[in-house]
């Protein structure tokens, strides 16, 4: 493969823990009752501000102000606890294809996390859900399959959703599920020729790198 577009949440990075507690501090502040890390991790996936929409329901008319909240909390917090997933790094500093990261997060969080995990200079291209249609249009991937001159049957996504599926499908790219994400690996396999990657060293074939 030419390029390897990765997710980010649930894929490089396990983020869930500062997720959690961004969204327990502004449900705190407005009076909301709490949300369990379980609750928080399931709505992951397509935005901040589906995330905070998600944990506030019904109280959607708060929402601006809890994501707000949310966001202060976040932007201060978000490398409190977030890591990269075991084995994550040395795929990456293996890699000889092209990489890039296409996520829902908004693109300056996710440069600040990719910095801060010291792996940003990996990546050619991040582009976040402030910076193009939040997946699972195509757009983001295309633009990046556009700006590394890659082809699609030369792109694969590794994600860990439903979300990042129906965007390598509706890119016309191939797409590898990881089953340490934040869905079920189950409901990402539709059929025995999906290549579940079980960990980090199954991805290095999709990344031009040599297999363990």
């Amino acid at each position: 493969m030419k390029v390897a577009i990765f997710d980010l949440d649930g894929t490089l990075v396990d983020s869930r823990q500062d997720l959690h507690l961004a969204v327990a501090h502004a449900l705190r502040e407005l009076g909301l009752p709490p949300r369990s890390l379980e609750e928080v991790t399931a709505f992951v996936g397509e935005g901040a501000a589906r995330l905070v929409a998600r944990a506030i329901a019904p109280q959607e008319h708060l929402l601006d102000r809890a994501l707000s909240l949310w966001r202060a909390h976040y932007e201060e917090h978000l490398l409190d606890h977030t890591h990269l997933y075991p084995g994550v790094g040395a795929a990456l500093a293996s890699a000889r294809s092209l990489l890039a990261v296409h996520t829902n997060k908004p693109g300056g969080l996710a440069r600040r996390i990719l910095e801060g995990l010291g792996v940003l200079g990996r990546f050619a291209a991040v582009v976040g859900g402030d910076e193009a249609p939040r997946k699972p249009d195509p757009t983001g991937t295309l633009e990046i399959m556009a700006r590394l001159g890659a082809r699609a049957e030369e792109v694969v996504f590794i994600g860990d959703s439903r979300v990042d599926r129906a965007t390598a499908a509706a890119a016309g790219v191939r797409f590898v599920p990881v089953a340490w994400g934040f869905a079920p690996a189950g409901e990402l396999v539709l059929g025995p020729d999906t290549p579940l990657a079980s960990n980090a060293a199954d991805l290095l074939p999709w990344l031009g790198a040599a297999g363990p």
